[in-house]
């Protein structure tokens, strides 16, 4: 059923914010160059790698030039990429993650292979049998402030428990953070 939801969801809004997609594309393309979508190694469900899509927010040869990691403020970040991440725009093209079952609508947040270390062996285990989504109870209720820790432990709570009912209320809460991210 969950998956049935996803395909639909995704195909409904992929159908109404194709125009968003279109502009975003270029507006990164016409501040920063090509590519214009970032690609990232990610485990999946049953620890599959995949490959996660987002509309490209720093500048292309951003990995030589800084942590793998965002920092506050970080230069690499390009005019349009702070407006994308600000609004969560990058994060539309994993629709297409979606539509090609690497990711959920609703789960954890995909984590990078060396994020494995991060976890405790059976803790890693529960969390790769549930397919990593576009938001999280993480997201939903804490955003970008979550701490590593906060973020594991939701993480893991939504993995002990996935339901629909779970996922609508993370879809509303999501929603809801969005609706105030200009304000931000």
């Amino acid at each position: 059923m969950k998956r049935a939801l996803d395909i639909v969801l995704s195909l409904l809004a992929l159908a109404l914010l194709w125009p968003v997609l279109l502009l975003a594309a270029l507006a990164v393309a016409l501040d920063s160059g090509r590519p214009v979508l970032f690609r990232q190694q990610r485990v999946g469900l049953q620890g599959r790698l995949f490959t996660m899509l987002k509309f490209r927010s720093m500048v292309p040869d951003a990995p030589a030039r800084g942590p793998a990691f965002t920092l506050s403020g970080d230069p690499r970040i390009t005019r349009v990429g702070r407006f994308l991440r600000r609004t969560s725009i990058d994060e539309l093209p994993q629709l297409l993650n979606v539509l090609r079952g690497d990711m959920s609508l609703v789960g954890p947040r995909p984590d990078l292979p060396s994020q494995a270390q991060d976890y405790r062996p059976e803790d890693w285990a529960l969390r790769c049998r549930v397919r990593p989504g576009i938001t999280g109870l993480a997201q939903a209720t804490l955003r970008s402030q979550a701490t590593p820790a906060q973020r594991l432990a939701a993480d893991l709570a939504y993995a002990r428990a996935p339901s629909l009912a779970a996922d609508l209320r993370i879809v509303l809460m999501t929603l809801r953070r969005l609706g105030g991210a200009g304000a931000n």
